[in-house]
């Protein structure tokens, strides 16, 4: 990770490597915070973070589910980011605002332990590199709705993430798919998924998987382009008969799949997957003035 100059934390700006918390806050140890991934862009007209306002507010209702009475608006938080990059002179880059608990408490119950708050930016490219990528259908399940709010990016979750992304890796896959507790697929340790047949997009509902904002824009893009999307549960052979698969996400962009398991896709990236991505990042980049008002441009 290349380092930046400054990082925000709970209304100041403070140098890198002094943004420090103390070893015993809440949050370090039992996993309870919330956070996003969100993308600023160069365009034609300067730096544009990518629907800012959306990733704040599905961050706010992240912390909602997590009882955190947050101490800075919506509003606040997205001058924040901005200010975080101009003070960083980031023009295409990465941001991670997290809501965490802080030192008070060793109870499970934080509430005596006070809601924190930090943003971060550094460059960074595409989390999963620019070619396909081949993926393992992971052992490891994702985390049941009934058991936590599944759908929210709560800190502990990702240690699902972390345990099926590491064995992927140790396989020789760049990555994994999980499964959801009915055997359906899910999505990918930190990316939606969706498969082309019959150049017809599929992905799998929401209510087991996280609401993506990429995976959101897919699907507002693909049927501006006159393809058919349905949200339908997949199983793995649906996966390993398509047509085209990728995943989407903040950080992944649009990355086609290749290969599931020991089953290879007729093409690396086929052509619709292409079409989208190609488009996707026309509209980051502010190339497209029907989606000008999913930037907010740093002025």
């Amino acid at each position: 990770m290349e380092k930046t100059d400054k990082i925000w934390m709970d209304g100041s700006f403070i140098d890198w490597d002094q943004a420090t918390i103390h070893v015993l806050s809440h949050t370090l140890h039992y996993g309870m915070g919330v956070f996003e991934g969100i993308r600023c862009y160069e365009t034609g007209s300067g730096p544009a973070v990518f629907r800012l306002e959306d990733h704040v507010k599905r961050m706010i209702k992240g912390a909602e589910c997590c009882m955190m009475r947050v101490p800075f608006s919506e509003k606040e938080i997205m001058n924040a980011v901005l200010e975080t990059l101009r003070v960083n002179r980031i023009k295409e880059g990465y941001i991670r605002p997290l809501l965490f608990y802080g030192y008070g408490t060793m109870s499970l119950n934080p509430e005596r332990s006070p809601v924190r708050c930090c943003i971060a930016v550094w460059p960074w490219g595409s989390y999963l590199g620019d070619q396909a990528v081949k993926v393992n259908i992971s052992p490891f399940m994702r985390i049941h709705p009934c058991s936590t709010h599944a759908d929210r990016k709560i800190c502990g979750h990702y240690v699902n993430s972390i345990l099926a992304s590491c064995e992927a890796e140790q396989e020789g896959y760049s990555e994994a798919v999980l499964l959801d507790y009915q055997g359906y697929i899910a999505e990918g340790p930190g990316e939606n998924l969706f498969i082309v047949k019959d150049s017809v997009l599929q992905t799998p509902p929401l209510g087991n998987i996280i609401p993506g904002i990429t995976r959101d824009s897919i699907i507002t893009l693909a049927f501006y382009l006159g393809y058919e999307v349905k949200e339908v549960q997949l199983q793995v052979e649906d996966l390993k008969n398509a047509d085209e698969a990728f995943f989407s996400g903040t950080a992944a962009e649009i990355t086609p799949i290749s290969q599931i398991d020991d089953t290879l896709l007729p093409v690396p990236c086929g052509e619709i997957t292409r079409e989208i991505q190609e488009q996707f990042m026309r509209i980051v980049r502010g190339k497209n003035e029907r989606y000008l008002s999913w930037l907010t441009f740093l002025k």
